[in-house]
């Protein structure tokens, strides 16, 4: 280790950590005082002293409060994983017993994934951890990314590109699309062509958090019928079996529900669009409570595969 390694050291210490990370998460001195129990000229030097050590100015004072740098975010998830290691190397719990914690966990999944494995997963926390609870956040993937960086929420699921810095992205399962219609429809019958996908009328589901077909990859060019759009794949479902509508959904979601809801599940008259559903969390940020409720995630997307769902 050099000797300015060396020096960087000696001059941080864990509440200027607690600093930078509250600020990260609220954006606001005095909430970050009131938590830790600080003046808000402790605050002020404390803030002095991380911008000089990482030679940034990390927060920019705004009318709303303090905005992070590009630095700062960078920074953030790095020193929440050195956080979260010195709590772990202090506590004298030597790891996760899921038969006694009362863990809460946090985490955020667009619907049609909470849909598809929430009351499995309800079920099997009931079975093995009795006192564990779980809550469930709606978020696109910058408001995904933000919830990781300001310890919000302790991973994500949905659709992500690339790993970003700090973060790491794990495939979780693969889906498609389909076309999910009431069983008695008039106009289906087990199958479906380009025409009568084209003119029968739509239900979209549309939400921020959602996935969101572009149905530009027909290779059509010509008009769809559209009925209505709604913000959740649910409430679409629902409303096509108690009409002529439908709706072009994940596989996984319509075969789940098909039975319960009385809907018929067809093939696309073309190649439909793939679904990656992947698990995003703050790379380093090694817990092994959240290592033991993502592998219960796992096995109940595993346990909802298509083969499973249609047999």
């Amino acid at each position: 280790m050099s000797e300015f390694d060396l020096n960087q050291i000696r001059r941080l210490d864990g509440g200027l950590l607690l600093v930078f990370r509250e600020l990260l998460r609220t954006g606001r001195a005095s909430t970050v005082a009131a938590r830790l129990g600080l003046s808000p000229s402790a605050i002020s030097h404390a803030l002095g002293r991380l911008r000089d050590l990482f030679d940034d100015p990390l927060f920019v004072r705004r009318p709303h409060g303090f905005e992070p740098t590009r630095r700062a975010l960078e920074l953030g998830p790095q020193i929440e994983a050195l956080i979260e290691l010195t709590g772990r190397t202090l506590s004298r719990e030597t790891g996760f017993d899921p038969m006694r914690s009362e863990r809460a966990f946090r985490f955020a999944a667009p619907e049609f994934v909470t849909a598809l494995i929430g009351a499995d997963l309800i079920n099997r926390l009931k079975a093995v951890a009795p006192k564990v609870t779980f809550g469930i956040l709606f978020a696109d993937e910058e408001d995904a990314y933000r919830g990781l960086r300001k310890g919000e929420i302790e991973f994500a699921l949905g659709r992500f590109g690339a790993a970003r810095p700090g973060f790491t992205v794990e495939a979780l399962f693969e889906d498609h699309y389909c076309v999910a219609a009431r069983k008695d429809h008039p106009r289906l019958g087990g199958s479906i062509d380009v025409e009568s996908w084209r003119s029968i009328g739509h239900i979209y589901a549309w939400s921020p958090s959602e996935t969101a077909m572009d149905t530009s990859e027909t290779g059509t060019g010509e008009p769809i019928a559209h009925l209505a759009s709604v913000p959740q794949w649910l409430t679409a479902l629902v409303l096509a079996a108690s009409t002529d509508g439908i709706v072009t959904c994940p596989r996984r979601l319509a075969d789940r529900h098909a039975e319960r809801l009385g809907l018929q599940v067809l093939d696309l008259p073309f190649e439909p669009n793939e679904i990656t559903v992947s698990v995003v969390r703050r790379a380093g940020a090694a817990d092994a409570g959240v290592d033991w409720m993502l592998q219960r995630v796992r096995e109940a997307a595993l346990n909802h595969s298509p083969q499973e769902s249609r047999a």
